[in-house]
This record gives C-alpha cells, structure tokens and sequence, in this order.
C-alpha cells in the first residue's frame, strides 16, 4: 500500500507498524477525537491501554497492519522532539535506547497482569459499589422529606461526587467487558443522574489519559485566563477582560482553592453547551449519541429543579442548591488537582508521548492509600496505576501498585506518593 503523505488522515505507530487510517475512518473512530493526539507518534501502549476487551477494536487493528508501511523518515522524527525547559515545564531526557528498553519492560508488565488475573472485570464489586451509591442519593431525598434540608444538601453533594467516580468506571469500561452496556449506564450515572454529559466526558477525559500534562494536548492543565500553570498560558490572554484578569495571576496561589467548589458549575456547563451542538459534530459517534445525550441531560435538571420546587421557600431553595451543588464540585476537584497540577508538564511536542509508561509516571501523584481514601477518592488516589491501566477495576488497583512500584525501582522512574497536604502544597 503506498501512502499519499499529502492525503488527509492520519499515520500512527503501534506494535512496531506505521498504520495510515483515511479521513473517513478517524471521524468514524468510537472514542472521538482523541485519536488525534497520537498522529505521527508511537500509540502502542495507549492502544491497548484503551482498547483492553475490545474485539472489534483489535480486529480493526489487524485488518489496518495488512496494510502497514513502514516510513524511515517518521521513524527519525520519533527520535528528535528535542525538550525545551521552562518555568514548570519539564524535559523529557530519556535516552532512545533506554526508552526502548522500557515499551518492553512495561509490555511484560502487562502481559504479567493479565496472567494474574488484575485486568478482569468485576461485575460483583460494581454492582455493589451502583446499590450503595443510589443509596447515598436516595438517603439525600429522604433527608429532604423528613425537613433535614442542610443535611440532605450535603449528601445529595456526597452522591455527586460518588457518581462521578462511578460514572468515570463505566466510562472506562472498568466493571463488564460488554461495552454497549457500560456506555448506557454511564449516561444514565453521569447524564441523568450526575449532570455531567458523558461524551463530552470522554473527549475531554480520554484526551488527557492520551497526553497527560502535555502542553497544547491536556485540556485539563489549560485553565486560562483564570489561572496560568506555565509561563505560554500567558500568552493566550488578548481580550479585553482577559488581559485585566492579568492583574490577579499573580495572586492565583491565594485564590486557587477558594475557586474548587466552581468546577461543578463549570462541568455541567459545558456538558450542556457540548450536548446541544453535538448534532452538528464532525465525529459520527457524537452525532448517533446526540439525541440521548440531550434527552438525560434535560431530564437531570428537570429533577433537580422539582426537587427545589418541593422546599418549604426560597431562602431554603437558594441555599440548598448552593451547598449541593459547590459540595460537589469541592469533593471532586479536591481530588483531580492533587493527582497532575502538582506534577510538571511537557512540552507541546516532546518525545514523551513515545513512551505510554514514563508519560503517566512522571506526570502522576498518588495520594497515600486507606480504607477510607479509597471509598471517598473512587480508587483515583490509585492514579498512577489508574493511568498505566484505565480499564483495570477499582478494587484491583491497590494490589496493581506493589507490581508498579517494583516496575519504577527497575527502570530508574519515581513513584510520586503523598500525604494530601503535602502533595496539595505542590500545585
């Protein structure tokens, strides 16, 4: 097969083999847009990493390695990208020969997983983990019955938070190995249930799991104009009203964990904004989902709203929706700021993305581990072995980090892990 390098599409390596994919099959791609971060790089870990249990994935994977081709000049650009340090911007210095190295080593590191039985899934756990959470949501109403409203608006925060991890799992394809049913209750979990859309979810979520804490590819490091993480975040202030907030960047530090209880607000804001233009998406996926995706995210403010119109009056309408509502957002962000904004970040195009393993262990925080932080934190203070693994059940997770540990001490990688405020202290 000989490609046309001036032809639209895209060319990605994985398990050793240039692959050439047409327009028309990346906007057909399943999981959306990401898989644009891996043009013209080597996607064999994030490959399998995404696509563990799928067989209609890897049976598209053979049918596009009859075609492969090999192209001597992407394979000496993999090798350049050359890192250039900044203020929080890290270089990635590992040398081609000890990265090659590594893919092996992490590929046995895999393979020795599955052979002990940590990539199966657990239907058992997750239906108990569905029960007890609905249960948290309905002890919220029932609070909200008997006249406890300040109560019932803190678990009903509780539940949010609860179902976001949840939501996150099925979205993960963590608790069966039947996709279809995964991605229909997650929409049920985090559409209906949560108010987060869960398309917009996975774009946004499967793209940072792709290049985590890569500048330009990370969404989530890209906070601007409120907060600046790295010294180019500066430079995409040119409004008006953005250049003035330059003003209080200086001040970020101050005001950072005061903004936290924002991100619920913030998330089921663009799920809305995402759901209702996803008809007119250049991904097919986004446009087959659309009507669904509108439909439970309708249906979520429709209960949240009659559930406010059934309180006693107004002042008690506004507060309860205030505490529910930052509640939530303060129990989730306390939690996704810890894991990466306290790690440094790489360049746009760093030779890092060539390395699946070294990318998520430099990038990643664990927060130290107990019966009670793995309940409240959904296994996400796991979120190295998360990473490395995110379609691996939450409660494998723990017995998942002896065997990464290990993994770290043998290629000469850090394995960051810490108390809360100490790793909350870095960002």
């Amino acid at each position: 097969m000989v490609v046309d390098k001036n032809a639209s599409g895209l060319q990605m390596k994985v398990d050793g083999k240039w692959l050439y994919l047409s327009e028309e099959l990346v906007k057909k791609h399943p999981g959306g847009a990401v898989i644009e971060q891996y043009r013209n790089a080597d996607a064999t870990h994030i490959f399998h990493a995404f696509h563990e249990g799928s067989s209609q994935a890897y049976k598209q994977l053979d049918l596009l390695k009859n075609h492969a081709v090999h192209d001597d000049k992407l394979e000496k650009e993999l090798e350049k990208r050359p890192d250039k340090v900044d203020v929080n911007v890290s270089a990635y210095d590992i040398s081609v020969s000890q990265e090659k190295k590594m893919v092996e080593s992490f590929e046995k590191l895999r393979q020795k997983l599955h052979d002990d039985g940590l990539m199966k899934a657990n239907e058992t756990y997750f239906l108990f983990k569905s029960i007890s959470t609905l249960s948290i949501m309905f002890i919220a109403f029932y609070l909200q019955y008997l006249g406890w409203y300040i109560t019932s608006a803190c678990v009903l925060a509780l539940a949010w938070q609860q179902f976001g991890w949840l939501t996150h799992e099925f979205c993960h394809q963590q608790p069966t190995k039947n996709r279809p049913l995964n991605d229909t209750i997650s929409l049920f979990f985090g559409n209906f249930l949560q108010g987060f859309s869960r398309d917009w979810w996975k774009d946004k979520h499967n793209t940072h799991h792709a290049a985590t804490n890569v500048i330009d590819h990370d969404g989530d490091i890209d906070l601007a104009p409120l907060f600046a993480f790295i010294p180019g975040d500066l430079c995409k202030y040119k409004a008006s009203f953005e250049k003035a907030l330059l003003q209080i960047i200086p001040y970020q530090h101050l005001y950072f964990t005061a903004m936290l209880p924002m991100l619920r607000f913030s998330w089921t804001g663009q799920s809305i904004q995402w759901v209702f233009k996803e008809n007119q998406m250049e991904y097919k996926v986004y446009q087959k989902n659309a009507f669904w995706e509108q439909a439970t995210i309708v249906g979520h403010w429709a209960w949240v709203f009659y559930q406010l119109f059934l309180l006693p009056s107004w002042p008690i309408r506004v507060a309860y929706f205030i505490i529910s509502q930052m509640g939530g957002g303060f129990l989730i962000a306390h939690v996704v700021t810890f894991n990466h904004n306290s790690v440094d970040k790489y360049p746009a195009n760093s030779r890092i993305l060539n390395n699946f393993a070294a990318l998520q262990i430099l990038t990643t925080r664990n927060m130290t581990p107990s019966p009670f932080i793995d309940w409240l934190w959904g296994g996400l203070n796991y979120q190295i072995e998360h990473h490395l693994f995110p379609t691996m059940p939450r409660c494998n997770l723990n017995s998942c980090m002896k065997y990464v540990k290990t993994w770290c001490q043998e290629n000469n990688l850090p394995y960051l892990v810490d108390d809360y405020f100490d790793g909350y202290a870095m960002i």
